[in-house]
């Protein structure tokens, strides 16, 4: 009997893999960080529900626990993926897991500036080394970024992000979910891929600007800061210098053209291209109205 395991449950790519893998009748588990209204939402769908931390070896072996398949993410606002990683992949050992889809970042390489490309890319190597089969998924910008700044969207009709005018091709959260489920549901021929994720078309942010001021029938205006700047503002908002480090190097990333480009892997593994940027404002502009 196939049982899967999902960390990052109660966020909007865990909550999109689960739906789509109840869907398809999997039994699934879901490691949460804490018990609350989205845990028990999630229980009520039918999901066991396990509260623990990643960095934490024995919940970890605890959760893993008759897995046959598992989904991993480390959370970006806090330091500790590599020993997260490890444990992970040593739980897994022991627990005779099958598989893993692992979530890495598109900026994942060897020689980075940015420390949190180069941790990607390390947290690749030690699932790779492990003995357990492992699929990683390398996305561009999460369509639900824009939601993060909804507030200056809101109440003042302004877009304010550090990523320069470069293109790239934001994915939503739902499509990353079905690319997830999917390989757990059906690992083979997925082993040791490397997997892009893009949205259909790739955007500026005075194009994703234009798509918010026709939904919204009111004009936005993209306000494109320096990282430096935007540093401090994230500060002012009480995110942690770890967080703010992550933001600063992906902003850079992205201005140099790593999150850039496009193609058809969430077609080709769902059965269904991803959602354009425009759909996603229009199901999601109760958020900036």
């Amino acid at each position: 009997m196939k049982k899967v395991l999902i960390t990052g449950a109660t966020g909007r790519t865990g909550t999109s893999t689960i739906d789509r893998l109840l869907e398809l009748g999997v039994p699934t588990r879901a490691l949460v960080h804490r018990h609350d209204e989205r845990s028990e939402k999630l229980a009520s769908q039918g999901v066991e529900i396990i509260q623990g931390e990643l960095n934490d070896f024995d919940k970890v072996v605890e959760a893993l626990e008759g897995i046959t398949n598992a989904y991993f993410v480390f959370p970006i606002q806090v330091p500790g993926i590599l020993e997260a990683t490890a444990f992970f992949a040593q739980a897994a050992l022991e627990r005779g897991v099958e598989s893993i889809v692992n979530m890495s970042q598109i900026s994942a390489r060897r020689v980075a500036n940015s420390v949190a490309a180069r941790n990607h890319w390390l947290a690749e190597r030690v699932f790779d080394r492990s003995g357990v089969a492992v699929t990683h998924l390398r996305p561009t910008f999460f369509a639900e970024w824009l939601t993060y700044w909804a507030q200056s969207i809101r109440e003042e009709n302004v877009l304010r992000l550090p990523f320069g005018r470069t293109a790239y091709a934001p994915i939503a959260a739902e499509d990353q979910g079905r690319v997830i489920a999917e390989i757990l549901n059906s690992p083979e021929g997925h082993a040791g891929r490397i997997y892009p994720l893009y949205g259909p078309e790739e955007l500026t942010q005075d194009q994703v600007v234009e798509l918010l001021s026709g939904v919204l029938d009111r004009p936005i205006r993209y306000d494109a800061m320096e990282i430096e700047p935007f540093q401090k503002v994230l500060s002012g908002a009480g995110f942690n210098a770890h967080f703010i480090q992550h933001i600063s190097t992906v902003a850079q990333d992205c201005r140099d053209g790593l999150f850039s480009g496009t193609n058809d892997v969430v077609e080709r593994i769902t059965g269904r291209k991803p959602e354009s940027m425009k759909d996603f404002i229009v199901k999601n502009q109760a958020i900036f109205r």
